[in-house]
């Protein structure tokens, strides 16, 4: 996950191959990637926790299809800046929290995968990261990653739609088409209004996710990530997730920008909302039916 104003990386620290080089980020960068909640990990969802406090979201703006102000090829990814009034709250959150902006990771095409998390060491073929910070920072990206907690970050998995679709969903086709425009590093372009996150989002269930305490997952690697991984995946057409890993080129290249994702990283505790939450509202129904019933039966 990266930052809008993170440090660039120092000569020879790339993201391609991301088993060499990441490697290196803990003598490179000590201070943090050296730490003891690095980011990405593996999720094993058999040993996550229940955890009530897990609420639904609250995800304000994301319905507005102006918010995305520009799309630009930086540090190793494409990111989609936001302008102000998209905020996310709840969800076990201490607050509410700014949406600054969201990026990509990806690997080599749709057959080839590059997610940064894996659940049950499954890896998809991209995850989107949307991320936020504290409300209270008004947007400073400095002092929020100094917090522990400063950092909200959405993880959403990214995989091909099943069957021959193409360019689908249209969200992903207007987003993509922008891809053409920003080949090069540094290259940024305005976004039309006529697309949302909540577009871009679309057939997910936001009321499904892991929750663990990270970090960025690129240097300087700071443990200030509340990160939320979502369970259920955007389904994306292969032509259109081909698009990342063919007409975007890394910094001072012409090589096409793949393999943008770091290596797993030490365990951490991971929790996750009651199984039965919905199904205990569902008995309990049942129950008053069945008593009701049994009543009638008694006094016929």
């Amino acid at each position: 996950m990266r930052l809008l104003a993170e440090p660039r990386q120092l000569p020879g620290v790339t993201t391609s191959p991301p088993a060499v080089n990441s490697s290196t980020w803990s003598t490179l960068f000590p201070l943090y990637c050296n730490g003891s909640r690095q980011s990405p990990i593996n999720i094993m969802s058999a040993n996550a926790t229940a955890n009530a406090s897990l609420t639904a979201f609250g995800f304000q703006n994301f319905n507005n299809k102006s918010a995305m102000t520009t799309v630009q090829n930086i540090d190793n990814t494409v990111r989609v800046t936001l302008g102000s009034g998209v905020q996310i709250s709840g969800g076990g959150l201490s607050g509410a929290y700014d949406t600054l902006q969201f990026h990509f990771h990806w690997g080599n095409g749709s057959s080839v995968p590059g997610s940064e998390h894996t659940v049950d060491g499954k890896r998809y073929a991209m995850e989107m990261h949307i991320v936020s910070t504290k409300l209270t920072y008004n947007r400073n990206i400095t002092l929020a990653t100094q917090d522990p907690t400063g950092v909200a970050a959405l993880g959403f998995f990214i995989e091909p739609m099943s069957g021959n679709a193409t360019n689908s969903p249209a969200s992903w086709s207007n987003l993509t088409s922008y891809l053409s425009n920003i080949t090069t590093e540094g290259s940024i372009v305005s976004v039309a209004p006529g697309i949302s996150l909540d577009d871009l989002l679309v057939g997910v269930d936001r009321t499904k996710y892991y929750r663990y305490l990270g970090s960025l997952t690129t240097p300087n690697c700071n443990e200030a990530v509340v990160w939320t991984v979502f369970k259920q995946s955007i389904k994306v057409s292969s032509d259109l997730i081909n698009l990342f890993s063919t007409t975007v080129q890394f910094a001072n290249s012409t090589l096409p920008m793949t393999n943008l994702f770091r290596s797993l990283q030490p365990a951490q505790p991971v929790t996750t909302q009651p199984a039965s939450s919905a199904a205990t509202v569902h008995c309990s129904v049942a129950l008053v039916a069945l008593v009701a019933l049994g009543l009638a039966l008694i006094r016929g």
